[in-house]
């Protein structure tokens, strides 16, 4: 059976320096792997349990047209969610039986195949789904990453979705999940989605009002969640966790 796993978070940047202070040296993720792509740089970070995030920014050329708008029309912020699978081909075939049409499907290389949803197809965001095969590209980590701070967890990715029940068919149905909580009842349903590497993936119905038109698949964002099992942060650390966090259009939550 095709097997799907959430790999990481991305986040789109022009200043790699706040990515690598917030989520390396205040919350303890350590340094992974990254490389120049068509376009862009990229590097990610992993931590105790969880996915992992990544940093991407673009680099001179046209083919950073896609980073670029996004930065422009968006600002800083997560860029998509990847989903590492085992055969992409499969994983495209039950991606169109929900009625969904990949972009950018790259199936050439040997060592890394890939597809988009969009985001109106994918409830909010935008969805990667790629084939990994061989080792990944090595690079020696950033000279502005600072040393670690203590280890945390990357404990959970909450997403506000227009539908559900359509999200969570999208997420288990396809991209593997495995629904650990559901709330149907009270102002907030949401179910919690979880995958063997410990990430877990919160979907919340968002308020009527901020659902979109785009048949019930629209949505943004939540907080990233972070525990450490080390001592809490310090209140100057903490006032720079939300400070970076602002810089980098991402909503950061320390957890008990």
């Amino acid at each position: 059976m095709t097997k799907a796993v959430l790999d990481h978070v991305s986040v789109g940047t022009r200043a790699l320096a706040d990515g690598w202070e917030l989520f390396g040296g205040l919350l303890g993720g350590r340094w992974v792997y990254g490389g120049d792509s068509a376009g862009f740089w990229w590097g990610q970070l992993e931590f105790r349990t969880g996915p992992k995030i990544e940093l991407i920014t673009p680099t001179p050329g046209p083919d950073s047209a896609f980073l670029e708008r996004f930065l422009v029309t968006r600002g800083p912020g997560p860029h998509h969610l990847n989903f590492i699978v085992s055969d992409i081909s499969a994983t495209l075939d039950r991606i169109r039986a929900l009625g969904i049409d990949p972009v950018q499907v790259s199936l050439d290389e040997p060592n890394w195949k890939e597809a988009f949803l969009r985001p109106a197809d994918a409830y909010g965001t935008v969805i990667q789904v790629a084939e990994q095969s061989g080792p990944p590209p090595q690079l020696a980590p950033p000279a502005g990453l600072p040393a670690p701070g203590p280890s945390s967890t990357f404990a959970l990715v909450e997403h506000f979705v227009g539908d559900l029940a359509g999200a969570t068919q999208l997420f288990c149905d396809v991209l593997d999940g495995e629904v650990v909580s559901k709330q149907d009842s009270g102002s907030d349903p949401a179910a919690d989605l979880c995958w063997e590497n410990g990430a877990r993936l919160r979907l919340v119905q968002a308020p009527l009002a901020a659902a979109g038109t785009t048949g019930g698949r629209s949505g943004g964002a939540g907080p990233l969640h972070f525990s450490r099992a080390a001592e809490a942060l310090s209140p100057a650390q903490m006032s720079r966790v939300a400070a970076l966090s602002r810089l980098l259009g991402v909503s950061v939550q320390l957890d008990p």
